[in-house]
């Protein structure tokens, strides 16, 4: 039995969304969402009809839709009326509420996982007809859990859990309340607790994936905003792993990878692709002026550059890919349409250190400090067709900036059949009320797909997950 290529989504059949359908997922989300039975049997999908007919393009947000909210989840920032901006036909509900919810999985039976490593816990989502879901503590005790993936081999279906100092696998069979007995399979990764590092450790959270091929994925992010040692380390820090699926034959796979946060397989594909967050307070690597001044800003940091620069990544991973950081920075050109290498001031200001026309240029450049976190891409889902060829990607948004100007929002990224990313796309915005002001009540995390066609959108801020669905 194949394993399913993508890091969270087990395969479903196609939904095509008829009237019947719509009108049907409309009276089950009428008291806070259909779904499965609480007796945790999978949720059925119809068996698309042949149709050659080809979906019309997706569509980006552009109606302003009330958050609807029931009574049971009203608790603040909800007991204010919230509007966000979908595309046409959708609306968009606040499925439950999970203090501090980061990354989600999805299920073989259609519950959902929501890790917290604040609480060092997982927790799972159940839904119930005309009823919020279901919610309780699926793991406990684990030291900043973050990823999981399920993955299936020889017909043994795994849950792999990512902490911040270790990667673990249990079985999992349908309809599990609570995580089985597991076993470690990596072991001694880098974070606070490392001696060495003494508590410092910037980006500790780790992110995984498996691949269709069943070799295991880690991501090791940097201990810092941007520094050599990472490179040098014992793992080498920056970086992405692979393992086979039990935790042996580590090889380094990519490197100069600030802090990969979202790890998926295009489904169908051993092709990986991942999400980077760019450096901060990067120096003017350039003879220019950039504030005006009339005098060169040439390795000064100038919040006006520092806002725009470096490009965060949505990529392909090479094997053996050297994505640049912290020797070389990838920056967007004026119309945001292009993608070039500039040697970084403090680590690189000669060129000496790393040859920026070597680096692995990424396949898409997102506006600086959007902070791409977790993505999924929906092929094989039952997302309406227009969406079904691409990924849908959170922006968690610009914490450090002049203005919130940079991500709080979902996009979409549509893929060709070769593989290749089309234009961002906006999905859901509206969390930030005022950017000069900095006023806002959400961030998105993460975003899944789940069994009925529905996109799960996890926000940290509001401790919320949110559902955003078509409504005719």
């Amino acid at each position: 039995m194949l394993a399913t290529a993508a890091r969270r989504l087990a395969k479903h059949p196609l939904l095509i969304l008829t009237a019947l359908g719509l009108s049907g997922l409309m009276l089950a989300c009428s008291g806070g969402g259909g779904g499965s039975s609480s007796s945790g049997e999978a949720a059925s999908a119809p068996t698309p009809p042949a149709n050659s007919v080809a979906a019309p393009p997706a569509a980006g947000a552009s109606v302003a839709a009330t958050l609807q909210v029931s009574d049971a989840l009203a608790s603040p920032p909800f007991n204010t009326p919230r509007s966000l901006q979908v595309p046409p036909g959708f609306a968009i509900r606040v499925w439950a509420r999970v203090a501090g919810a980061r990354f989600m999985a999805l299920a073989p039976n259609g519950d959902v996982l929501v890790s917290v490593p604040s609480e060092g816990k997982i927790v799972l989502l159940r839904e119930r007809t005309g009823d919020v879901p279901q919610m309780a503590d699926f793991a406990t005790g684990l030291h900043n859990p973050h990823d999981m993936v399920f993955h299936t081999i020889a017909d043994q279906t795994y849950l792999y859990v990512a902490e911040s100092n270790r990667v673990s696998r249990s079985v999992y069979r349908n309809g599990d309340m609570q995580r089985g007995n597991s076993e470690v399979v990596v072991d001694g990764l880098p974070d606070d607790s490392t001696p060495e590092l003494r508590g410092r450790y910037g980006h500790q959270l780790k992110n995984i994936a498996l691949g269709p091929d069943h070799k295991l994925y880690v991501s090791i992010a940097s201990t810092c905003n941007a520094c050599v040692e990472d490179t040098t380390s014992d793992p080498v820090r920056g970086a992405i792993y692979q393992y086979s699926a039990d935790g042996k034959e580590r090889r380094l796979f990519a490197t100069g990878i600030r802090n990969a946060e979202g790890l998926d397989f295009i489904p169908g594909t051993n092709t990986l692709w991942m999400t980077v967050n760019g450096r901060d307070e990067i120096r003017v690597p350039q003879d220019v002026d950039v504030d005006g001044d009339g005098s060169s800003d040439l390795g000064k940091i100038i919040d006006r550059y520092v806002d725009e620069h470096p490009a965060e990544m949505l990529t392909a991973v090479r094997d053996g890919g050297k994505y640049g950081w912290p020797f070389c920075d990838q920056t967007l050109n004026a119309s945001m349409s292009d993608l070039g290498a500039i040697a970084d001031f403090e680590f690189n200001r000669d060129g000496a250190s790393f040859n920026c026309a070597d680096v692995t240029r990424a396949s898409k450049g997102i506006r600086a400090h959007a902070a791409p976190l977790g993505f999924s891409f929906l092929q094989g889902s039952n997302v309406p067709a227009s969406y079904r060829k691409g990924a849908a990607v959170a922006l968690h948004g610009c914490w450090n900036c002049t203005s919130l100007r940079a991500g709080y929002k979902v996009v979409f990224f549509p893929f060709d059949d070769a593989g290749n990313a089309g234009a961002e796309l906006d999905l859901v915005t509206g969390f930030v009320t005022d950017p000069d002001a900095r006023a806002l009540w959400g961030r998105p995390v993460d975003v899944i797909a789940d069994t009925r066609g529905n996109l799960l959108i996890s926000d940290d801020f509001a401790g919320a997950v949110y559902q955003l669905y078509p409504s005719p």
